[in-house]
């Protein structure tokens, strides 16, 4: 406390300002309106918009970038304070830049046009120790609201449809007077008549009129017509005449001869057949002799682009009548002209790889793409991958390396196959067939020979729901190389022993996620993502109920989570962030545990950020091992978690947070494997009576709070957080809780990432 009170002195603005000169330090508006007018948040929040300039920004009630600015006008100015102007200086505000009456006059002029008339405004200035505030005092009349709406028109279609879409306008009797509505109407308006034909129409050609002069309590009438000067062109309707697709489009070689083949009206033209006109014909959504439709045409070009072979899709529509005579109906020709991408492609990258394990170090992939393999948009990407890293904390575990590599194929072919080709109307869905092979090398554990491959489903329902669903998917891991040290963990835990055992995982895999951050100007948004994961099923027929399949012994199991988030954005760049995450993985049948790779873990930088990785549960329960074997025997079969975070600008790229965190994981009751020896036995019955999930399970959470850091450039996210526990679950009752925040070195955990933990 003294520090900031010695800083904010150090750093007083006061004695620099002019003497003929006030720091203008914001204003404040009030607004006085009438009993009988509902709640204005919006409207005040459009007023305070208006108010202009924005004063010099604060930093814990201190103007440090006024400081330093001013600081830079002095003659000998050091190195560091130059830096510093360069990059939070800031030029000052004085009161003499603002113009009160102009901002008057721009709060009068929008409260106008949300019908309230004839207000009264003032602008009091207070100022004292050279600083300077506004007060803007509004006192609101009572606004005009609607009467009646009239849509005047003839004989002509186009009126006889703007009225039926008018029986769905927002302008109802009784609507206070608002500009911003009723130019929504007119773009809505031309919306829809875009959708039925009307390819020329503008809504400009719409005009309202208000009249006031019928009655004397604020009342008034709205009259819509279109303007007297709109061209015959803007009232017609058009049909599509023609359709012709160029789909292998070179600007720099129009005057070659081409080949034209005709499939359903759609004429196909390209100098030699690069992409197959049967398989590019469903993605195309008008047809000839169909209204001309604005929906469409978009919708179409977004599943063309969706392929993946094109650079650049343009549909031109033109006009193929010169002049129109009287109301008929006009005609259009469209035209599509597909520019592709690079057949193949080879990309390579070295990166720095930072994990939730803390595993850390320098890494290497290479891909290569080769796109319209087969001449109907199919892409195969190969990739190989080699990376060696090393445990960065951890206790006993950082002298932990690791190396790694892998090759991977993906075969993406944007259609549904084998089934027949579908109009998914939004985007195309994608049939992705995966093979890979992966092996690593854990230093003084083991190494693992891992086999997968997978054939599934990707579409996107609309721009914020995705779903991917793969009806099979293999996973085949080979554990060898096993160290003493490794032996020794499994030898002491037969949860951990049967986990590694069933390696062999054949299943189906669905997941639905819905993400509201598209739109990430809105004050509220939401982030769903779940998912399911069923395994064995079909083996254990195949097998007859065997518990091998090939003489591999599989794994049966059924496991579902959900991942929901929420954000709130609010102020200058801040916002409020809120996660749950719960999951539920059940053995049955083959098998007694999930596989290794199917638990649930928590703890580490992208969970509960106050505690070790993997360092939680289950239950109450700890490893009285060294932390080497805590990294694999503390996991689980359900898991909990709940965030909240605070995040908040400091400065330029730099960011703040203030949270908190909440999980563990549990097992699921009915366990029972035997040990082969007494201390085994001990150690399975511990996990079994503090591990497993009960009615308490909210007393055996992890919990911790924290600050953090982040370095954010273009979303590109160097993030430090430094937490400390609040509640340690596998503490004995009674000092489990923390009498307040523990800055001892001992609790105080300094998580390092990339990206934000959600």
């Amino acid at each position: 406390m003294v520090f900031l009170i010695i800083l904010s002195c150090s750093c007083s603005v006061e004695r620099f300002i002019p003497e003929d000169e006030s720091l203008y330090t914001g204003a404040v508006l009030t607004m006085k309106k009438p009993d009988s007018t509902r709640s204005l948040t919006k409207v005040k929040s459009e007023l305070d918009a208006l108010i202009r300039p924005t004063p010099n920004s604060k930093i814990l009630g201190m103007r440090l970038g006024l400081f330093y600015h001013y600081r830079a006008q002095q003659k000998k100015l050091n190195f560091i304070s130059k830096w510093i102007n360069k990059k939070i200086g800031e030029e000052p505000v004085y009161l003499s830049e603002v113009n009160p009456e102009r901002i008057k006059e721009l709060i009068n002029n929008r409260l106008e046009n949300r019908g309230f008339f004839y207000n009264k405004l003032q602008a009091v200035i207070d100022s004292s120790d050279k600083k300077s505030e506004i007060q803007y005092i509004v006192e609101l009349k009572t606004p005009y609201k609607l009467n009646n709406l009239t849509i005047e028109g003839d004989s002509l279609p186009i009126y006889k449809e703007i009225k039926e879409l008018m029986s769905q306008t927002a302008l109802k009797s009784g609507r206070r007077f608002d500009l911003e509505v009723m130019k929504f109407e007119r773009e809505r308006i031309d919306r829809e008549l875009k959708q039925i034909g009307y390819y020329n129409f503008n809504p400009d050609f719409l005009i309202f009129e208000a009249d006031t002069n019928r009655y004397r309590n604020k009342r008034f009438d709205l009259f819509l017509r279109l303007k007297k000067d709109t061209p015959t062109r803007a009232m017609v309707p058009y049909t599509i005449d023609s359709i012709i697709v160029y789909p292998n489009h070179n600007v720099d070689q129009t005057s070659k001869v081409n080949d034209t083949i005709v499939l359903d009206d759609i004429s196909f033209i390209q100098d030699e057949e690069y992409f197959k006109p049967r398989l590019l014909e469903p993605y195309i959504l008008f047809e000839k002799g169909q209204k001309y439709n604005a929906n469409t045409s978009r919708l179409t070009s977004n599943r063309l682009s969706s392929i993946g072979s094109y650079k650049f899709v343009n549909i031109k529509f033109k006009e193929l009548d010169s002049v129109l005579t009287g109301y008929d109906e006009g005609s259009l020709a469209a035209d599509i002209k597909l520019s592709p991408l690079n057949k193949r492609s080879l990309r390579a990258s070295v990166e720095a790889v930072t994990k939730s394990n803390d595993f850390a170090g320098p890494g290497i992939s290479v891909v290569y793409s080769n796109r319209n393999l087969f001449k109907g948009g199919e892409t195969l990407s190969l990739t190989g991958t080699f990376a060696y890293e090393t445990q960065l904390s951890g206790g006993d575990q950082s002298g932990l390396t690791s190396i790694a590599g892998g090759l991977k194929a993906d075969l993406i072919l944007p259609r549904l196959v084998p089934f027949s080709p579908s109009r998914f109307k939004y985007a195309v869905p994608k049939t992705k067939v995966s093979m890979g092979v992966e092996y690593l090398n854990r230093s003084q554990l083991y190494s693992l020979n891992s086999f997968s491959t997978s054939y599934g489903y990707t579409w996107n329902a609309n721009r914020f729901v995705y779903h991917q669903l793969n009806p099979i998917s293999i996973n085949y891991v080979n554990l060898s190389n096993t160290t003493a040290e490794f032996e020794a963990i499994l030898d002491e835990n037969s949860f951990l022993e049967r986990s590694f055992d069933q390696q062999f995982i054949a299943g189906l895999t669905y997941n639905f996620t819905y993400n509201g951050l598209v739109d990430q100007q809105d004050t509220h948004s939401i982030y769903l993502s779940t998912g399911i994961d069923v395994a064995g099923n079909v083996l254990n027929l195949l097998s007859g109920g065997e518990q091998t399949f090939l003489n591999l012994e599989y794994a049966q199991y059924a496991k579902a989570d959900v991942d929901l988030r929420y954000y709130f954005r609010f102020g200058k760049e801040q916002a409020l962030v809120t996660r749950v995450f719960a999951g539920i993985g059940l053995p049955y049948g083959n098998s007694t545990t999930l596989p290794f790779v199917k638990q649930y873990f928590s703890g580490g930088p992208y969970s509960v950020r106050a505690f070790k990785i993997r360092s939680l549960g289950p239950g109450t329960y700890t490893s009285d091992e060294d932390s080497t074997t805590s990294f694999f025997d503390q996991s689980g079969d359900i898991k909990l978690e709940a965030n909240i975070e605070y995040r908040f600008p400091i400065f330029s790229y730099l960011k703040g947070a203030v949270f908190a965190d909440a999980g563990n994981v549990w097992l699921t009751g009915g366990k029972e494997i035997e040990g082969e020896d007494e201390d085994e036995e001990n150690i399975n019955e511990e996990l079994i009576t503090r591990g497993t999930f009960g009615s308490d399970w909210i007393n055996e959470l992890g919990i911790g709070a924290g600050v953090g850091l982040r370095v954010d450039i273009q979303s590109f996210v160097i993030r430090f957080d430094l937490a400390t526990p609040l509640h340690i679950p596998y503490a004995e009752e009674g000092e489990r809780w923390n009498s307040g925040f523990d800055f001892s070195s001992d609790n105080l955990k300094l998580n390092f990432a990339i990206g934000y933990p959600f």
